[in-house]
């Protein structure tokens, strides 16, 4: 009887490695975040670009050209999470980039980990996990399909931008340590680097990245479409006494260097060398099961903020990174083999024009800036209800009040969440929506709902009363730099490509949301899409 079971055992656990034999899929799925890429910059810089990178995407791959958020706060952590999980805050718990907590009663880091320690570097920049990520990825699901047979590997300079693409089971996930230039993980992760990355930061290739001048790549006319060189929108962030290029680093601090290293497009080159680093000595797409890169360009968000979208910084950043695109497209072919890896490419948030160039041309623009409604609010509730108690916590559109003491003094929260928008709607014509959780409980997020700040609330982790201001305007106007968050099409409107195995050369104009791209790479794996997925696949 046991030889028998043991008999039909193997043949069940081979017709199982068979059948997993004849389904195609790819070996590697490449998955490129460009932080605070929009749209446009696909085509701005369209004729500049090499035939290798951005164009190669463009022309031999998928191009959804109307791909949005469907939530707010369009940004970095809630991007990069929802890219992954296929929902939005709502599902996943990464409702910002910092956030209140209701129980610690403080501001907190969205992949703060005080219980875990770094690995890497003697510092607490490696106190990060994925514990405030609520739900499952698209690199999560991977791993509990093949159990834990796919390998998941994740870099980035952001920390975030590393930990919430690989979900809880990734087995590498590496990020830039802004105070000494090397590549840092946690013990969430793992006891030790491994040996490669020890000898990567050993090699210190950052060094040599950034003691270089960061010189224009083209000649300076091809850049006249921007706004001038030297320009008053943009920040001296390199101590030279001037906005222009030639651009280094020799008059910063010897403290601040590695920091404002990451300012540079070198280090997106940092970057693609760590990642091809990771396939070589990971074998990624050399396993019988596919496995998954995870990799996030952090500095065009850096350098977008600090001189703007519309600077010969951005620009020459991605000029730069095509290259780079282009280099890691051609190490994947050469490596891994054409028809064997799939890479997605997209943007976690876009951002607005500097709103001092708007202003300069006439677009409406403005500020409700956050102290005079705080002070505001401060004096309502003060008058209304003698009490300077009711609010707990004011930041940027979100109001958390003190429940204990509304309970304590037998104070009707709906009520005061209805009086508080009240006078929120009387003083403040920047204003455009007013939610209250009362509004907002009734309701469930979903993929298509036009209520981006439903699907951006979390139940247990947002404010009672949340608004958005009018188009264009910002709870701190910006003279210089760009910045991003809102609702509106210039936050939401972000590139989404698809290359590489099984994909067919293809523009699809009709719209669709950053959630439907777990999903998709689901179904082209033919395995389950994450717990809380509201998207749709993209690509039968």
């Amino acid at each position: 009887m046991r030889h028998l079971q043991k008999i039909m055992f193997i043949i069940i656990l081979l017709s199982i490695i068979s059948f997993a034999k004849d389904i195609e899929r790819p070996k590697l799925i490449v998955g490129i975040v460009i932080d605070q890429m929009r749209y446009n910059d696909l085509y701005r810089y369209y004729d500049l670009y090499s035939d290798g990178g951005f164009k190669k995407l463009i022309n031999s791959g998928i191009n959804f050209t109307n791909a949005h958020f469907n939530y707010i706060p369009t940004n970095t952590g809630p991007g990069h999470a929802t890219i992954y999980t296929g929902t939005t805050p709502y599902y996943h718990g990464i409702i910002n980039n910092d956030f209140y907590d209701r129980f610690s009663k403080k501001t907190i880091n969205c992949v703060l980990d005080e219980s875990v320690s770094s690995i890497g570097s003697n510092d607490d920049e490696g106190k990060r996990s994925p514990k405030q990520l609520w739900t499952t990825t698209i690199t999560d699901a991977l791993k509990l399909f093949t159990n834990n047979q796919s390998k998941v590997i994740s870099v980035s300079i952001k920390d975030r931008g590393a930990i919430l693409p690989a979900g809880h089971t990734a087995d590498g996930v590496y990020w830039y340590n802004f105070k000494t230039g090397d590549f840092i993980t946690s013990t969430y992760y793992r006891k030790d680097l491994p040996e490669w990355l020890k000898k990567f930061n050993e090699s210190r290739l950052v060094d040599k990245l950034s003691n270089q001048t960061w010189n224009l790549l083209l000649d300076h006319k091809f850049y006249e479409i921007n706004s001038p060189d030297e320009v008053d929108y943009e920040n001296d962030f390199f101590n030279e006494g001037k906005t222009s290029f030639p651009h280094s680093l020799k008059n910063v601090k010897p403290e601040e260097k590695f920091y404002k290293f990451a300012f540079t497009p070198f280090a997106n080159e940092l970057l693609t060398e760590l990642a091809k680093t990771a396939i070589d000595n990971e074998n990624l797409g050399k396993n019988r099961v596919p496995d998954f890169l995870a990799i996030s360009y952090s500095s065009t968000d850096l350098i977008g903020h600090t001189w703007g979208n519309y600077s010969f910084e951005l620009m020459d950043t991605y000029l730069r990174l095509d290259l780079e695109i282009a280099k890691l497209i051609t190490f994947l072919e050469n490596k891994i083999g054409k028809n064997n890896f799939l890479v997605f490419l997209t943007s976690d948030h876009a951002a607005i024009e500097t709103p001092g160039y708007l202003l300069k041309n006439r677009i409406p623009t403005g500020e409700l800036n956050s102290k005079v409604v705080a002070d505001s609010l401060m004096n309502f509730t003060k008058k209304k209800y003698n009490s300077d108690k009711i609010i707990e916590h004011f930041s940027s559109g979100n109001i958390f009040l003190n429940y204990n003491y509304l309970r304590e003094n037998n104070i009707n929260r709906v009520q005061v969440e209805l009086e508080i928008s009240q006078f929120l709607r009387e003083m403040f014509p920047e204003i455009q929506i007013i939610n209250t959780r009362t509004e907002l409980e009734k309701q469930v997020a979903s993929r298509e709902n036009p209520n981006f700040i439903l699907n951006g609330w979390h139940p247990s982790k947002s404010a009672d009363i949340i608004y958005t201001l009018r188009p264009g305007y910002l709870y701190r106007f910006l003279q210089k730099g760009t910045t991003h968050g809102s609702p509106y099409t210039y936050d939401t409107h972000i590139p989404l490509l698809f290359y590489g195995w099984n994909i067919e050369p293809k523009t699809i104009n009709e719209k669709v949301f950053i959630v439907d791209i777990a999903p998709t790479i689901a179904t082209l794996l033919k395995i389950s899409e994450p717990f809380s997925s509201i998207g749709k696949s993209l690509i039968p």
